[in-house]
């Protein structure tokens, strides 16, 4: 408890406010002051009139913040915290990429870098990411980055053809279809909920298909007493706490471990967000021109959202 009660002075004192991703540990979305998905968090961070912004997640997110809050203090509990899925698309290769399609318009997964959404038309998240790409014309010449799984449910679902990044997220993509077809035999009355970064055949078998808030809210409004969850761990806290009668069944990715964890997201604790509001440690800057570049498909974004 002191180390909370610390943390509750702290951020009293140096007006902060605490922003934590549901892949967080339970610990940590417990004392959040705002705790939500990619979209949740950019529009809370956008509005926010704390001079400080503590933001327990991976270092895109803390960047997407900045983007949004030039003029405040953002906090990273880890720099180290990165993310798997930006990591594979880095802003040389894309730059490259890029010019050997010049007519397409690029709609970037907020999950990249700065610099990628520097490139980019929009941005947008898997909560919205219909939504954006249909807002083009039918006809528009697309790239979609960094996510090809993500990309891939898109076109499905839209009937497009938009070209796509080859990139992935280790914690979807490590995921077997073996694992989910076991998990039903073993729970026929389960409902298999999935998040579209997984693979498509993965999401072949899932009853419902949605970003990590849509599928948080279904298992709230479904009459299914029994869920497998194929998406990071982390979510499962909020989702038996919001429904403390219905069982929760995570789509391990190892045969070892009933889990599927984001290594980067497991990196922020209590402790580390202590230290930086104690010390002001590991703040996200950015030069003006990356944030001015990088803020308007942003704000398109959340203007159509």
């Amino acid at each position: 408890m002191n180390i909370i009660e610390d943390i509750n002075r702290l951020r009293k004192e140096k007006n902060a406010v605490i922003l934590a991703h549901y892949y967080t540990n339970p610990e940590i979305q417990d004392i959040a002051d705002f705790l939500g998905d990619s979209l949740a968090l950019s529009q809370y961070a956008q509005q926010t009139r704390a001079k400080m912004i503590v933001f327990a997640g991976v270092y895109f997110m803390a960047e997407t913040a900045k983007i949004l809050n030039s003029e405040k203090t953002v906090l990273i509990p880890d720099p180290a915290s990165g993310c798997s899925l930006a990591d594979s698309c880095k802003a040389e290769d894309f730059v490259r990429f890029k010019q050997q399609y010049s007519d397409y318009k690029v709609v970037t997964y907020i999950n990249c870098s700065a610099a990628i959404k520097t490139m980019s038309d929009i941005v947008c998240t898997s909560s919205n990411a219909v939504k954006i790409v249909e807002s083009f014309p039918k006809n528009e010449k697309i790239i979609f980055a960094p996510d090809k799984n993500l990309g891939n449910y898109i076109n499905n679902l839209t009937a497009r053809n938009m070209l796509l990044w080859d990139g992935s997220c280790h914690v979807h993509d490590a995921l077997k279809a073996e694992t989910v077809i076991k998990l039903k035999a073993q729970n026929p009355e389960a409902k298999l909920i999935a998040h579209p970064e997984c693979q498509q055949v993965i999401l072949q078998f899932a009853d419902f298909i949605g970003s990590t808030t849509h599928l948080l809210n279904y298992t709230q409004k479904s009459e299914a007493k029994t869920f497998i969850v194929a998406t990071e761990t982390g979510i499962l806290h909020q989702m038996q706490a919001l429904s403390p009668h219905k069982k929760f069944i995570i789509a391990e990715s190892e045969d070892f471990c009933e889990c599927n964890d984001c290594k980067y997201m497991k990196l922020n604790t209590l402790e580390k967000i202590k230290d930086c509001l104690l010390y002001g440690k590991n703040e996200v800057n950015l030069d003006p021109d990356t944030i001015e570049k990088a803020k308007k498909p942003i704000i398109k974004m959340l203007e159509l959202s």
